[in-house]
């Protein structure tokens, strides 16, 4: 019975996992969809190969965002967390013809 009570369990917290996961994936950040945030990637994160210079995609979907709200958070725990460098962040506008907002 125990045996049975924990494969259940962890069907439950493998399916629960799962949900997660498709939840992170249609994650949209300041008016940047998902595909938007895959398109800059590159260019904000120290993973090899080195960061690259924003590609095409990544300003056009830049040039939609919000970009008070990106700069909101950079010093937030969020960006880490989706493997994106905050500073390497911040500096994408510039690299892409953008004004940044006063504060930023």
């Amino acid at each position: 019975m125990a045996a049975s009570a924990t494969a259940t369990l962890l069907m439950m917290m493998v399916m629960l996992g799962g949900a997660v996961v498709d939840r992170v994936e249609a994650y949209a950040l300041c008016n940047m969809s998902e595909e938007g945030l895959d398109a800059c990637k590159p260019s904000v994160t120290k993973d090899p190969p080195a960061p690259v210079d924003p590609s095409g995609p990544c300003c056009e979907a830049l040039a939609g965002a919000d970009l008070a709200c990106l700069c909101s958070y950079r010093h937030s725990l969020i960006l880490p967390s989706l493997g994106i460098d905050p500073e390497l962040a911040m500096a994408l506008p510039s690299k892409c013809n953008l004004t940044t907002p006063e504060g930023c």
